[in-house]
């Protein structure tokens, strides 16, 4: 008896509308709450095509990075031959980078394949405190990495590290983002994630500033929230969004996603990258 064929024309119709693609070039986190794993959920979450290169493999959990290990440089820039040379990428972001010799590779490739749509997420300090960019690789990622930006993430931290001045309140922001911003990128937005107040992000673009503000929730399941912003910014601006409206849609997105974070773990547990989709244990 011959096998029954089905018949699924709605996948012709999938197959003919055009894929976003979006690429993350950063660490893997094995806890999967961050990194190159937080950054595909998102991506996937968006409704968007991931890539990856990894950078780094961590040994890694709820409670903190057990060990690093980071990828030879030229091994990162074969992966992002293989990526860019095949499938592209309309967008791209940057997590950790773990050394100037990665950095020098990535910003090497991006000027060799023009990418325009890159968001830097400048990861430099795990939750936990351990460190995850050798103090060498800040100047490099100022001086060759910044300047191909399109937008630059960093949080209170990090963008005291870039401007070397302790940012504690939006006015200390404000100073960062303009520093930043005579680095050469053109949209700067410093992370407020760690202000005793309500949440404000500020956005800098040389002429406006704008302010994204929302209430602070109380939750230890926060893990991975830089590294999934900036992937959502990363995914939307793929997907032809303008810079402020990717940030305040990726906001939204991440809001969402703490709010329904779960308990994993023993320690700072993940942000919920598909809350949008289902609620588990339903």
């Amino acid at each position: 008896m011959a096998a029954r064929r089905h018949h699924l024309p709605h996948l012709t119709l999938i197959s003919e509308v055009p894929m976003h693609k979006a690429l993350t070039i950063a660490g893997s986190d094995s806890g999967g709450g961050a990194g190159i794993q937080a950054d595909l959920k998102t991506f996937a979450a968006l409704q968007v095509y991931g890539t990856c290169v990894i950078t780094a493999v961590t040994a890694q959990n709820t409670l903190g990075v057990q060990g690093t290990c980071d990828l030879p440089a030229e091994f990162v820039g074969r992966q992002l031959d293989a990526v860019l040379s095949d499938i592209g990428t309309d967008a791209a972001k940057t997590g950790m980078l773990a050394n100037a010799g990665i950095v020098e590779v990535v910003a090497a490739r991006v000027r060799q394949y023009g990418l325009k749509k890159l968001v830097i997420d400048p990861v430099m300090v795990a939750k936990s405190g351990d460190p995850l960019l050798a103090p060498e690789a800040c100047r490099a990622l100022k001086e060759k990495l910044l300047p191909l930006a399109l937008v630059v993430t960093p949080n209170l931290d990090e963008a005291g590290v870039l401007t070397g001045r302790r940012v504690t309140n939006e006015e200390g922001m404000l100073a960062a983002a303009r520093e930043i911003y005579d680095l050469g990128v053109p949209y700067v937005l410093v992370k407020g994630g760690h202000l005793a107040a309500a949440a404000t992000d500020i956005l800098f673009d040389g002429r406006e500033v704008r302010r994204f503000t929302a209430p602070r929730q109380e939750s230890r399941h926060t893990h991975g929230t830089g590294c999934t912003l900036s992937a959502a910014i990363a995914a939307l601006l793929a997907r032809g969004l303008p810079v402020p409206e990717a940030i305040a849609g990726a906001k939204e997105y991440i809001q969402k996603a703490i709010s329904q974070g779960q308990t994993i773990g023993k320690g700072y547990g993940p942000v919920h990258h598909m809350a949008s989709y289902y609620s588990w244990g339903d």
